[in-house]
């Protein structure tokens, strides 16, 4: 009942109660003005459904990346689904943890997202003293939209063809070799120290601050090795200006099937993927969450969208609900932790 509405009953129950008795009457009028006044009090209309205003989904990356160029093809086919804009919001600085913190700070009523990426959630906290936020108690975790591998690739001049001979090379120059990543803890570095520690070799890691530079020194010959995404090395792997070795999923990628898996040769340590996930404030409404989730799934399931966002860019789709969501957080924060311990990396 809105407010016009109560008050015109309000008034009928007084001229009732008045025509039978006045003792009524006040019991009537109280009553009636009780109900009235709920109606009227802050908070007690009925809430504005979701979403209200423009959803924003932060990412802590730089404009343009791969996975930001996947947010946006996410937000666009939500916007018309939702009836508000998304907007992407590129929070980029301190491996992730800006926008991160972002998001856990937000208010919980679903108009803040984050689109998280394993860096900042399940990585970052095994390797700073501390964080201003807690991954399990500040987010509510919505949908794991699809994870990847990466492949290492190497100068045409490194005297290898495959990793048992890249092996053998590593050991007979210890440190000679070098890789390069994204700096202390990425997934590039953890990766490089899986595949030492497995191997017993010693390689000289050499970090960049992005991916370009990272790309231009390995194409160069400045460093000899690096990880990279299928889809951004494929062309350069077939026109012969890198070599590409192996890939770090559980299968082989449709994007290089000629590739072996780490798994395939005996190495399953050095299995690690990427993921790609959509979180919110703690405290945000299951319903609320569920739509979300709701919706992202009809997308993620999407043969269109599947075939043009997702599978021929490497990435393997998910969808994920919130509870089978929680579930992998727990399980990958724990491996993420081992990683870390095997590579002895540390910020301060």
């Amino acid at each position: 009942m809105n407010g016009i509405a109560c008050l015109f009953a309000w008034l009928r129950r007084v001229f009732h109660a008045l025509r039978r008795s006045p003792r009524r009457a006040v019991i009537g009028v109280a009553f009636a003005a009780a109900g009235c006044a709920a109606v009227f009090a802050p908070g007690a209309q009925a809430q504005s459904p979701w979403p209200s205003k423009p959803v924003r989904m932060v990412i802590g990356l730089t404009p343009g990346s791969g996975s930001d160029l996947l947010a946006r093809a996410l937000a666009q086919r939500l916007t018309p689904l939702w009836g508000q804009s998304v907007v992407v919001d590129n929070r980029p600085g301190a491996s992730t943890n800006i926008a991160t913190e972002l998001v856990a700070r937000a208010e919980p009523d679903g108009q803040t997202l984050l689109f998280g990426i394993d860096i900042g959630l399940t990585i970052n906290p095994h390797l700073y003293a501390k964080l201003p936020y807690d991954i399990f108690r500040d987010f509510a975790p919505i949908t794991l939209i699809c994870d990847f591998g990466v492949v290492l690739v190497g100068h045409p001049s490194v005297p290898a063809n495959n990793v048992t001979e890249l092996i053998a090379l590593a050991k007979s120059e210890p440190g000679k070799l070098a890789y390069a990543s994204l700096g202390v803890g990425s997934q590039m570095h953890l990766l490089s120290e899986l595949l030492a520690n497995k191997a017993g070799i010693k390689l000289l890691h050499v970090p960049y601050k992005g991916t370009p530079q990272m790309m231009a020194a390995t194409l160069s010959g400045e460093v000899q090795l690096a990880w990279a995404g299928m889809f951004s090395t494929r062309s350069l792997v077939s026109s012969g200006r890198l070599k590409a070795y192996a890939y770090s999923g559980t299968k082989r990628s449709p994007l290089m099937p000629n590739v072996p898996t780490f798994v395939e040769l005996g190495m399953p340590e050095v299995e690690m993927g990427v993921w790609y996930g959509l979180l919110a404030p703690a405290g945000t409404p299951r319903a609320v969450v569920d739509r979300i989730h709701t919706d992202v799934a009809k997308l993620i399931n999407d043969p269109v969208f599947r075939n043009k966002e997702l599978i021929p860019k490497g990435y393997e789709p998910i969808g994920a609900g919130p509870d089978e969501f929680a579930a992998f957080l727990k399980r990958d924060f724990a491996r993420k932790g081992e990683v870390v311990k095997i590579s002895g990396a540390k910020v301060e």
